[in-house]
C-alpha cells in the first residue's frame, strides 16, 4: 500500500499550526479522491530533544496510481496548496512504496 508521508518542521506559533490543521486542513485532506485512510501526530523523541519535525501525516492509497490521481485532483491540489497558509516551519513530502511487507 503506496503512502504519502508528510512531515513538517516545528512551526513558528504552534497553536496556530494546530488550529489551522484541524479546522482548515484536515478537511480538505478527507476530500481527496481515492484516499484509504490517514492519520497524523505531533513528534516526539525518545531521549526529550526537540524533534525535527513537529507534526507527520500518513495518508493511505491503494496503488501508486490513487495516490497519483488523488493527490494531483482539484481537490488533492487544494490540500496541497494549502500547506503554504500554516506551515511555517515547512514541509516535505514523500511517497513510499510496499518494499517490506
Amino acid at each position: 500500500m503506496p503512502q504519502l508521508i508528510v512531515t513538517y518542521g516545528q512551526p513558528d506559533d504552534p497553536a496556530a499550526f494546530d488550529s489551522h490543521y484541524t479546522s482548515i486542513h484536515r478537511p480538505l485532506v478527507d476530500k481527496i479522491p481515492g484516499l484509504q485512510g490517514w492519520h497524523a501526530g505531533h513528534c516526539a523523541t525518545t531521549d526529550g530533544s526537540e524533534a525535527p519535525y513537529y507534526l507527520v501525516a500518513v495518508l493511505n492509497f491503494e496503488s501508486q496510481e490513487s495516490l497519483a490521481a488523488g493527490t494531483g485532483s482539484p481537490e488533492g491540489q487544494a490540500a496541497v496548496a494549502d500547506v503554504a497558509n500554516f506551515a511555517t516551519g515547512g514541509a516535505t513530502m514523500l511517497v513510499t512504496d510496499d518494499l517490506v511487507g
